[in-house]
């Protein structure tokens, strides 16, 4: 099973206490390697059990990966931009919603 890595999008979109299989796709390594670190000792952000559950805090995970918040605003600023490419344009001289079109009432 091949694991895809999570952009920084996906990564700010897990929740507060992923799972570690979440985890292992935002590090982009597999299932193996990444419980082989944990059974080493060697995963490298701390692995809270819940019951038969690993979990993983979502800002140790960010930090980890050196994302920060500059990192989230120029995601964000990145999706308006293209969101704004696609938006139609205003044409100067058109009529706003604020300026009526002259109606035959008005003459």
């Amino acid at each position: 099973m091949t694991t895809a890595a999570y952009s920084p999008e996906q990564v700010y979109a897990l929740p507060a206490m992923p799972s570690v299989r979440q985890a292992f796709a935002a590090l982009n390594i597999g299932p193996t390697l990444g419980y082989q670190l944990i059974r080493d000792a060697e995963f490298p952000i701390e692995v809270i059990p819940f019951g038969r559950a690993l979990r993983v805090r979502r800002s140790d995970l960010v930090h980890f990966l050196g994302l920060t918040e500059s990192a989230d605003a120029e995601v964000q600023s990145a999706s308006a931009a293209k969101e704004n490419d696609d938006a139609p344009e205003v044409q100067s001289g058109a009529p706003s919603a604020e300026q009526s079109a002259p109606t035959s009432a008005s003459k």
